[in-house]
């Protein structure tokens, strides 16, 4: 059965994977199903209390803005169907949380590289650098991130116990310029989607000061 022509093309929210460096894209991890909720937090990044009363108004920079949300991940349907669906038959779930798992591993080569450096003897080994995460809900919200917590509950598993359906709780830190520097891909990320933030606001309808039930400010 084919879905009515005029309906909206549904969505998907998602994870991009980005070279830090060159910022192709190397992964785009899209949720099977959108997540009912999305919670987002702001901590103001205003000067410390009790400072020079010129400086209350000064903001030190973009609010530390967190993400949290609860994703779903189902592979009934495609069980229902095998013949079609040969990957969810022979190992369930496994690749969808194994590639949102990608989000928090280095990954093995990276590993071996580091291990290989400390038996060659190096004094200082780099910590290893991950790619860059651009979380993405809607053409209006695509911004880096960080994982900042990750877990998963499995709550169905087929005979040969690979799990068939869980649900995946993030939680996410957007990465600012504060953290990036403006020459970083993800610094330029970052302002695109504040430029779109601004430019959303000027969108909202305007009100007087009577609509607050004020006639002036004096």
């Amino acid at each position: 059965m084919t879905s009515f022509p005029g309906s909206p093309r549904l969505l998907k929210a998602g994870v991009v994977l980005l070279d830090p460096n060159s910022g192709q894209v190397l992964r785009v991890i899209s949720l099977q199903y959108n997540p009912d909720n999305l919670s987002r937090s702001l901590q103001i990044q205003a000067l410390a209390e009790g400072g020079d009363r010129s400086e209350a108004l000064r903001l030190k920079g973009p609010p530390v803005e967190t993400l949290k949300l609860e994703a779903e991940i189902d592979a009934t349907d495609q069980l229902e169907f095998p013949d079609q669906n040969r990957t969810a038959v022979q190992n369930g779930i496994h690749p969808q949380l194994a590639a949102l798992e990608s989000l928090v591993y280095p990954t093995s080569a990276a590993l071996q590289a580091n291990n290989a450096l400390a038996d060659s003897g190096a004094l200082e080994i780099i910590p290893m650098e991950s790619p860059l995460a651009l979380f993405v809900w809607s053409k209006q919200r695509a911004v880096p991130v960080r994982v900042t917590e990750f877990s998963i509950t499995e709550e169905a598993f087929d005979p040969s116990l690979n799990p068939i359906r869980a649900k995946v709780s993030l939680g996410l830190r957007v990465l600012s310029v504060n953290d990036l520097g403006f020459s970083h891909k993800g610094g330029s990320l970052f302002m695109s989607y504040l430029k779109n933030k601004e430019a959303l606001a000027g969108t909202a309808p305007g009100a007087t000061l009577a609509t607050l039930g004020l006639e002036s400010l004096s």
